[in-house]
């Protein structure tokens, strides 16, 4: 048999005593999963009794459904006691992400994904909110009034958010832990997950969702804190750890995996030297790396304290080419990009999205990582990286020349002349602006300047004073813009979308929902169906204008259609929709909830009649 397979047996068999190094030395309680918690005999005296709290405030989250001026269907909603909860349904007054399902990984829009993902980072929203009183967390209840079942992880911070002054240290500890599970019932619920207990007070908890099995928007109402106010006296008798339970389920939050302890591992060259590295220099080069590429960053840089040889390999900065941090937000740091910027010189897709955040990541340090690390750069995702401040914009126009993707989501923290920068880099092609600062003169800069634009987010940012001259703009500049996210802007009007049709024709997806001033009486629908026939998605949520004829002329116009979302109009009959479903035979997605014309029955007609067609049909108990 030819050598190199057993070498391979041998590489395979390294990895897996890795694993079993890591379970001989992890802590016990720390390595439990969520259902397999601790059993402990919490003795408390009277004077300790259990306090049962609401969410004081929302402090931070990722996306929500409604307007940054508004409370319907915002994150805010989740503060304080239930205002739905036990009723069932679509209600305004609850708190709702922005997506769900996969259809929005299935648009034109969609990023291709970072590899080395671990595959058990999963979630894909988050919100944190603050408590009165800081307890020892005993319990936490989600009230879940629709479509339940997005809620995978519950973590508790050590950081008091009301205390005068910044604590010396920040830890995060997952409390619950789950993969993402199919909830059949659409019905409300309290979700009441078995928690992990810890060994600080906390009055920040942070939930994170995954929607992608669900079948619409999930509903959450309030959360509820049980805890005690000094610290319970744990049992020895304590559940025997199952190898079952060791899984990377952790973000590698364990004390002698984290990221804090492999910061060390990283900068480690004193490697104990063997008589030789056995079979692996008999190994081509080519294929250790690819061997090595299926590694998560933890395990690569375990793998690199093993030998000289592998730690060579585990060096190479072609390992680095996509690095995605996100998954370990919890315990990523200053120190943490130092030992990495050696090694990522190359990187061409970086992931930083969720870091950073109370103070974990300084502005100098990111500076400098970029500094070293930025000229290769291609995609560079920042989503809700909130140390991000305009000299960080500055770096990146100054070190990233060849940027084509940057996604700066929910940085609502950023100010308003901080994204002057952006127009310097003239190569983008993907710009994610969603609930952001930007007004409207930087944004007109940028248009004018970026004209390879194909993607472009401009969903609730606010400050903009008049879409119309935006949309002209785009519409003059733009021309190979494929995806426009215009979700609630509050003022463009019939003559900013006639610009946007006539200027960008190869425009395959379009998102106009809760734009309120758009009529379809003005004949706007109508045009852009007429003028777009690439048209894959188009949102047009809550205009209660649209109407027979639009949908029409959609059915005749653009065939290639696969999303459409009409939710809350009155005008729109099932005559038409047939007309719709029987022509676009690429559609997968209709909303249709709180259309009036449109009824349960005639949902089930469609249902029976195009089974391939996922009819979205709401409901308010």
């Amino acid at each position: 048999m030819p050598p190199v397979f057993p070498m391979l047996t041998v590489l395979t068999m390294f990895y897996y005593l890795c694993l079993r190094r890591r379970a001989r030395t992890a802590a016990r309680g720390e390595m439990m999963n969520s259902h397999r918690a601790i059993e402990s005999n919490s003795r408390t005296s009277p004077l300790n009794a259990e306090v049962v709290q609401y969410a004081k405030e929302v402090v931070d989250f990722s996306s929500h459904y409604g307007s940054e001026n508004s409370m319907t269907y915002t994150m805010w909603n989740l503060a304080g006691v239930p205002n739905v909860f036990p009723s069932s349904g679509d209600f305004t007054q609850t708190a709702v992400f922005r997506t769900y399902g996969t259809w929005w990984d299935q648009c034109p829009s969609a990023s291709l994904p970072f590899k080395r993902t671990p595959p058990n980072f999963q979630s894909q929203d988050y919100v944190e909110l603050t408590f009165e009183q800081q307890v020892y967390p005993t319990a936490v209840h989600v009230l879940e009034t629709y479509h339940p079942g997005a809620v995978i992880r519950i973590l508790a911070c050590s950081a008091n958010p009301y205390s005068p002054s910044p604590p010396a240290e920040v830890r995060w500890e997952i409390l619950w832990s789950e993969r993402p599970t199919k909830v059949n019932a659409s019905q409300a619920r309290q979700f009441k997950p078995c928690i992990k207990q810890i060994n600080f007070p906390t009055n920040l908890i942070r939930l994170e969702v995954n929607s992608s099995l669900l079948d619409y928007y999930t509903e959450l109402d309030a959360v509820v804190l049980h805890g005690m106010k000094d610290k319970p006296v744990l049992s020895l008798k304590t559940s025997l750890i199952d190898m079952n339970d060791l899984e990377e389920d952790d973000y590698e939050e364990n004390n002698d995996c984290g990221l804090d302890n492999l910061n060390k591992k990283l900068s480690s060259t004193a490697l104990r030297e063997g008589p030789n590295n056995g079979y692996f220099d008999k190994l081509p080069y080519e294929l250790i790396q690819l061997i090595l590429n299926h590694l998560t960053l933890p395990d690569l840089c375990r793998l690199a304290q093993t030998c000289k040889l592998l730690n060579q390999h585990c060096y190479d900065p072609l390992q680095y080419i996509h690095l995605n941090l996100q998954p370990y937000w919890a315990k990523l740091n200053d120190t943490s990009l130092e030992f990495l910027q050696a090694r990522c010189t190359l990187v061409q897709w970086l992931n930083l999205s969720w870091t950073g955040n109370r103070g974990f990541i300084s502005v100098a340090g990111f500076s400098r990582f970029l500094k070293v690390c930025g000229s290769e750069l291609v995609r560079l995702e920042l989503s809700c990286s909130h140390f991000l401040n305009e000299t960080c914009l500055e770096i990146i126009s100054e070190m990233c020349p060849h940027l084509q993707e940057l996604n700066l989501s929910s940085c609502d923290k950023l100010p308003p002349q901080a994204f002057n920068h952006i127009a310097k880099l003239c190569g983008l092609k993907r710009l994610v602006l969603y609930r952001t600062k930007v007004e409207q003169t930087a944004l007109l800069s940028i248009l004018n300047f970026c004209s390879e634009l194909q993607h472009l987010s401009l969903g609730s940012c606010v400050m903009i004073e008049d879409y119309d001259v935006i949309a002209s703009m785009i519409g003059a500049k733009c021309k190979k813009l494929r995806t426009l996210d215009l979700w609630r802007c509050k003022n463009i009007t019939e003559n900013g979308i006639a610009e946007l049709a006539s200027g960008c024709p190869l425009l395959e997806e379009l998102d106009l929902g809760w734009c309120p001033t758009l009529q379809s009486s003005t004949g706007c629908f109508a045009k852009l169906a007429r003028q777009l026939p690439n048209l894959q998605k188009l949102f047009l949520t809550a205009n209660r204008s649209v109407c027979d004829t639009d949908i029409e002329e959609l059915a005749c116009n653009c065939t290639r259609l696969r999303q459409l979302d009409i939710l809350g109009t009155r005008m729109v009959s099932p005559v038409s929709l047939r007309k719709l479903l029987e022509s676009c035979k690429d559609l997968s997605l209709l909303d249709v909830s709180f259309c009036s014309q449109i009824d349960n029955r005639a949902v089930l007609e469609f249902n029976g009649s195009f089974p391939n067609v996922f009819i979205k049909k709401s409901f308010t108990q």
